[in-house]
C-alpha cells in the first residue's frame, strides 16, 4: 500500500480575540477535515490525540490539532484547574476556530469535531451553534452531558466512544444520548477492557478505527445525505 503524503502546517488561529497555536495536517486528496477539541489538561501535543490524528490522516482525512488555551492560560489552569471546565469558553474558542477555517485556502465543505473529556461538550455546543459547518462529531471518553441544553439542538451525526471500565462516564454518556434530538443519528459504543484514557493494549487503536469509519462515512463528499 502506498504511503499517503501529508502536508503539515504550524498555524496561529485567531479565535474570539486570542491567538491559538495548532498543527494543520492535510493528506493528498483529503476528503474532509477533523478538528480536535481536547479535554482536561491536554493540548495539541497529546500522544493519544496525535495517534488518532495519524489514523485519520491514513484514512484520507485532514486534521487540525490546536490548543484551546493560550500559554498563559495553560499556566493558570495548571494551578486552578478551572479553565478546563469552563465549557462556554471552550465552546466559544471552538466556534472561533471553525470561523477561522472558513477563511483559509483549504476549502473543506465538510468538517468533523473529535472531542475528548470536557472537550466533547465544547464540540457538541459548537456543532449545535454551527450546524452548517459541522457534519459529524465523535467523542472519546468524553463528557457530552456537560453540553446541557445544547444537546437537543445538535443536528450532526454523533458517535460516543467510552471504555467499558469507565462506569461513571458510561452512565453520563447514556444520559446525554437520551437528551439528543429524536430522529438524529447517534450511537454509543462501549470498548471492552478500556478505561477512561484508553491506555490498555489495543483499545486506543480500536477507538481510532471507529472514529475514522464514522468520519469517512459522514465527511466524504460522495456520502452527502
Amino acid at each position: 500500500m502506498n504511503k499517503t503524503n501529508t502536508e503539515n502546517r504550524y498555524v496561529r488561529i485567531l479565535s474570539k480575540g486570542v491567538s491559538l497555536e495548532g498543527i494543520l495536517s492535510v493528506p493528498d486528496e483529503a476528503k474532509g477535515l477533523v478538528v480536535f477539541v481536547h479535554g482536561s489538561g491536554s493540548s495539541r501535543h497529546s500522544p493519544r490525540n496525535q495517534y488518532v490524528a495519524q489514523t485519520l490522516q491514513e484514512g484520507g482525512l485532514a486534521t487540525l490539532l490546536f490548543d484551546l488555551l493560550t500559554a498563559s492560560e495553560e499556566e493558570i489552569d495548571l494551578q486552578t484547574r478551572h479553565l478546563r471546565f469552563d465549557i462556554d469558553l471552550l465552546a466559544s474558542r471552538t466556534s472561533g476556530v471553525l470561523e477561522w477555517l472558513a477563511g483559509q485556502p483549504y476549502n473543506f465543505a465538510k468538517i468533523g469535531l473529535f472531542g475528548s473529556s470536557t472537550g466533547a461538550a465544547a464540540a457538541l455546543i459548537a456543532a449545535a451553534g454551527l450546524p452548517d459547518r459541522v457534519a459529524a462529531v465523535v467523542s472519546r471518553g468524553g463528557r457530552p452531558d456537560l453540553a446541557g441544553q445544547a444537546l437537543p439542538n445538535v443536528q450532526a451525526p454523533v458517535l460516543l466512544i467510552v471504555g467499558a471500565n469507565d462506569e461513571t462516564v458510561i452512565h453520563l454518556n447514556k444520559q446525554a444520548l437520551a437528551q439528543m434530538r429524536l430522529g438524529a443519528e447517534k450511537k454509543l459504543i462501549i470498548v471492552p477492557g478500556a478505561s477512561h484514557l484508553f491506555e490498555e493494549p489495543g483499545t486506543l487503536e480500536y477507538a481510532a478505527r471507529l472514529a475514522t469509519e464514522w468520519f469517512q462515512t459522514h465527511l466524504h463528499p460522495e456520502n452527502v445525505r
